[in-house]
């Protein structure tokens, strides 16, 4: 093995077609890397597309000898995009940026970026492409970072009308910039912030199952043209319970924490963002989630005295796992 370049004996995969050929961009990142870890799991060849492919040498120890080929380009540039897809079957999309910097920003590498990787593909043959998004992804949104994710969304849909879309929601694992960053912080703080005065929910997801999910899209296993959005063990097959000790309507539930007005046919909280008014207990996707499971949310006929102890809701959802089968 040399120093700083390939394998000694294997040759790079630039300009040779291959069959089951996968190029992942930004696959040296948190998630990427792991998705590259299955996709070799799986017997693909891999062409980890990235800006600084000296930084990155380290993931062809992902797969087997000659696997796994590190290469350069950049999303804003055609021909090193084409050479990385040149000769692929599919191709991934990790590309993203949590906060701007100078030149990447989120609409050069969201939007523009996912345009520039599809139209590439498109032009090469690639027969079938995954996006990565985000959960909360609306172009509506208030927030530059949620709007870019659908434009980028879209960008790549109108050049694939059957790319596998995935959002996935707060990502955890060994190397994750949330959790990890909390548990610094409470290293040295006496007390930690609360995302959204702490009514904000989240929904992590491990990073091992989003890889899961990006293998399985490069595979053909997921239906083309969908949007997958990753944050629930439905995800995976796996029996889903869920409940609240509130049974009012969700919207009712926000207006009891902030300001809600209608504009446009349409609740908004003081933030200017969106809130849910189908009538049912939780969010749409939580409920859907659940009933394509068989398994409605469990609530109370009435709201609980103490909504943050009382276990009635909670029980129920332990019977009905004990008698799952």
């Amino acid at each position: 093995m040399t120093g700083g370049g390939l394998q000694q004996g294997a040759a790079s995969s630039i300009g040779m077609a291959m069959q089951n050929l996968v190029t992942v961009f930004g696959g040296s990142g948190f998630i990427g890397a792991q998705a590259v870890r299955q996709l070799a799991k799986a017997g693909w060849r891999i062409r980890v597309a990235v800006r600084n492919p000296g930084a990155a040498y380290a993931m062809r120890l992902h797969g087997d000898v000659g696997q796994i080929d590190i290469v350069q380009a950049n999303v804003r540039n055609e021909a090193s995009l084409r050479r990385a897809l040149s000769g692929a079957t599919a191709a991934v999309n990790l590309v993203a940026v949590a906060y701007e910097t100078g030149r990447q920003g989120f609409q050069a590498l969201h939007v523009m970026g996912a345009k520039n990787v599809a139209t590439a593909a498109r032009a090469e043959g690639v027969s079938r492409l995954v996006q990565m998004s985000a959960l909360g992804a609306d172009a509506a949104s208030a927030s530059k970072y949620a709007r870019t994710k659908a434009d980028g969304e879209a960008a790549a849909r109108e050049i694939y009308p059957d790319a596998v879309v995935l959002r996935p929601s707060v990502v955890f694992g060994q190397e994750d910039d949330f959790f990890n960053r909390f548990a610094a912080m409470a290293r040295f703080s006496p007390a930690l912030p609360l995302p959204g005065g702490g009514h904000t929910r989240f929904q992590p997801v491990f990073v091992g199952d989003v890889a899961d999910a990006v293998a399985l899209a490069a595979e053909g296993g997921a239906k083309p043209g969908t949007v997958y959005e990753l944050g629930y063990m439905a995800a995976r097959g796996k029996l889903c319970l869920g409940y609240s000790n509130d049974p009012s309507p969700y919207a009712d539930r926000v207006r009891r924490m902030t300001v809600v007005t209608q504009q446009d046919r349409r609740l908004v909280d003081a933030s200017g963002l969106t809130v849910e008014n189908f009538g049912l207990s939780d969010n749409l996707m939580m409920v859907h989630a659940l009933d394509l499971h068989g398994c409605a949310l469990v609530t109370p006929k009435q709201e609980a005295t103490d909504i943050w102890h009382d276990l009635t809701a909670f029980e129920e959802c332990l019977r009905l796992a004990a008698n799952h089968r």
